[in-house]
């Protein structure tokens, strides 16, 4: 995957970094942790400019978290509210739940999307949320793309700082979205097995 990066952004500059951050945000396996870096070496040796580099690979992202909350929007609160009733175990959530959470995403869900857009693996699925409530446009577009700046930020300038050795961020960064993936499986196991504890049973009719 590497040389096949490496290859884009050699061939098409700023264009193959949003082509790139823009697969990354629709396909989470293409490693931003891998992206950035390298066009911050770039940027380092000469080839590009940071804000150049900082430009295309956050419109890129921001355009890709645009399709996750364009899916979120199309599947729609009420459409998961039902699902959540038939299939409340397997979803983890009651249509109770659900309208808390609703509640809650109303009054903190900037600050969801800005702080979501900064850990790996989350970054990519928060926009759905986004949509399903729905969050307003504009107010998604503005706290995702101030989030994916900042991301992006860290990434590009540890590998300006690096330069030969950017990919050390990958091999850094490799164990954190490990974890997380691991914590949101065993959540996920835990929401299933405790459900009817949170969740009991409706009395039948008489």
């Amino acid at each position: 995957m590497f040389d096949w990066i490496s290859g884009i952004v050699d061939q098409m500059g700023y264009l193959g970094i949003a082509f790139l951050m823009f697969a990354e945000n629709v396909f989470p396996p293409i490693p931003s942790e891998l992206i950035m870096p390298l066009a911050g070496f770039n940027a380092a040796r000469g080839d590009m400019t940071l804000v150049g580099v900082l430009i295309a690979g956050t419109v890129g992202a921001v355009a890709g978290a645009l399709i996750w909350y364009w899916i979120g929007l199309k599947i729609g609160a009420r459409r998961i509210r039902r699902l959540a009733a038939r299939h409340g175990r397997w979803l983890t959530v009651s249509p109770d739940e659900f309208n808390t959470a609703e509640d809650w995403f109303d009054r903190h869900g900037g600050a969801a999307v800005f702080f979501g857009r900064l850990v790996p693996t989350v970054r990519t699925f928060i926009s759905v949320p986004a949509g399903l409530v729905p969050m307003p446009l504009g107010r998604f577009l503005a706290y995702s793309t101030a989030g994916t700046l900042g991301w992006n930020l860290i990434l590009t300038g540890a590998g300006y700082l690096l330069n030969s050795q950017y990919e050390k961020v990958q091999v850094w960064l490799n164990p954190i979205s490990t974890a997380v993936v691991v914590g949101i499986v065993g959540v996920y196991i835990w929401r299933v097995a405790t459900y009817r504890r949170r969740v009991p049973e409706p009395a039948p009719d008489p």
